[in-house]
């Protein structure tokens, strides 16, 4: 592996540093934004001109500096700037952009201190709807990343101050505060004479390569989502197995992998001796009967997983054949919008499931982020029940459960994703549909990343090719499990 992508590939497992002196004071100049001076927690002076920001309207690029020296610019868009007071750790500042022209005017790409050269930043490139975030570092091609989903529009800068003191700065951009505007996933619309928008801006000192400036504002500081992170899910031990678990597989009750209805025989043991000999096995396998079909009769998400063959004691065999014969834990899904079928309390119901069934885990359909009621629910069947959800969480909501998925509708996954930065212990899967085309690609990406693999065979075909990059699989997940510690 070329030593520009293992820089990458490495980044939750740089050893943090000790940085006990912090950014207590950042000045600018007001007639021009630039900053002048910066005082740490100790007192010391250190001075550097930077602009204060960079950002794009309507498509070009301008630092803050250049809102005065081009009168053009400096009529059509006012910023204000205010220091939060008392604000630690670091410094925060609120920036207002305000539409002072008659035209509509398209906000984007608001990084701090600047895009200068020799630095080290995160903003968007290109024009992709869904994924535009990049990192630049001097010297090499920017790499696409994926950022939480509240912060895809986030900015992100590092700055030598001295030879071993930098500067890290974030903005973020405040949606409450968009007024006659609106707000993008990369921009902001500000329409004319009235539109503004506030961002955050934070910014602290750090020491060392230019990880640490990204690890102190994202895995340290979470990108000021929260204040603190409530970390008891992640030092529970029984829930402590997902986070070593590379393979998944998702299957439609009425799959054949499943249950072939026409020879009345089940398939998955099937299956899973021929997963285990072309990459090892799966550590989780998935039963969904509910979506598409919840909704064609009264029956609700719970009665359709009774009225599977056999009812929940054979699923209950199943899930014990699986944990005891292939290492293989057996996950469930709970669809939180079926709200027009049989009446049954949500969580009664899934109690129910889980004690039926014994499973390990819960898939939950459409969020992006787990309950206390509902790991309190699983809890009160038996230990090590996960809760999977079908998004990402983004940091606020990390401490509510510990497992995600990069969904596929990211085509063609960037290819660093920074959420396991951010939380390097919280279990990530990346959807792949063999449906499509040959997956072998993001086979590489989850890899690269350090997480595991959601085989999803919702959709119908098993291709020619699968078997050959099935057995690719294998030999990334072997380096994946054989060196699990590592990753998590």
């Amino acid at each position: 592996m070329p030593f520009t992508l293992r820089i990458l590939f490495f980044l939750p497992l740089l050893p943090t540093l000790s940085q006990a002196q912090g950014l207590r004071q950042l000045n600018w100049q007001a007639d021009t934004y630039q900053t002048t001076t910066f005082i740490t927690t100790d007192g010391k002076t250190l001075t550097r001109s930077l602009p204060l920001l960079s950002l794009d309207l309507n498509g070009k690029s301008f630092t803050t500096d250049q809102l005065f020296i081009q009168p053009t610019l400096a009529n059509r868009l006012t910023v204000t700037i205010t220091t939060v007071p008392g604000f630690a750790p670091g410094v925060k500042l609120r920036i207002r952009f305000q539409n002072t022209s008659p035209d509509t005017l398209r906000l984007s790409n608001v990084v701090p201190l600047g895009r200068q050269p020799g630095q080290t930043y995160i903003t968007g490139l290109g024009t992709h709807p869904l994924s535009r975030a990049h990192l630049f570092r001097p010297g090499y091609a920017p790499v696409n990343c994926i950022l939480p989903d509240n912060a895809w529009e986030l900015g992100y800068a590092g700055a030598a101050l001295t030879d071993s003191l930098h500067l890290c700065a974030l903005t973020r951009r405040d949606r409450a505060t968009i007024q006659n505007g609106l707000r993008r996933r990369f921009e902001t619309v500000l329409y004319p004479k009235t539109g503004e928008v506030t961002y955050d801006f934070y910014a602290d000192l750090y020491r060392g390569d230019w990880q640490e400036g990204l690890r102190k504002l994202f895995q340290e500081r979470y990108l000021y989502d929260l204040p603190s992170f409530d970390d008891a899910l992640f030092r529970r031990p029984d829930l402590r197995w997902i986070r070593h678990a590379y393979l998944m597989h998702l299957v439609m009750a009425w799959s054949p992998v499943f249950y072939d209805a026409t020879t009345k025989q089940f398939g998955l043991e099937r299956f899973l001796n021929q997963a285990r000999q072309q990459y090892g096995g799966d550590d989780v396998v998935g039963i969904w009967p509910t979506w598409p079909t919840l909704g064609l009769d009264a029956r609700n998400q719970f009665d359709l997983y009774r009225d599977l063959p056999g009812g929940l004691p054979n699923l209950r065999l199943l899930a014990n054949t699986l944990r005891q014969q292939y290492g293989t834990r057996l996950f469930v899904c709970y669809n939180p919008w079926d709200e027009s079928t049989r009446s049954e309390s949500h969580l009664m119901g899934l109690e129910k499931i889980l004690r039926g069934t014994g499973a390990d885990g819960v898939v939950l359909d459409t969020k992006g982020e787990s309950s206390r009621e509902l790991q309190a629910t699983a809890d009160r069947v038996k230990p090590g029940v996960v809760m999977y959800s079908e998004g990402m969480a983004i940091p606020k909501d990390m401490p509510g459960i510990v497992s995600g998925r990069v969904h596929n509708a990211l085509y063609y996954p960037p290819l660093l994703n920074l959420n396991k930065f951010i939380r390097p212990d919280f279990a990530i899967f990346r959807v792949v549909e063999v449906n499509k085309e040959p997956v072998r690609r993001e086979f590489n990406v989850a890899f690269f990343n350090g997480y595991g693999t959601e085989i999803n065979l919702f959709l119908p075909g098993m291709p020619p090719w699968l078997d050959d990059q099935n057995r690719y699989l294998g030999r990334t997940t072997r380096i994946l499990r054989e060196n699990t510690t590592n990753f998590a």
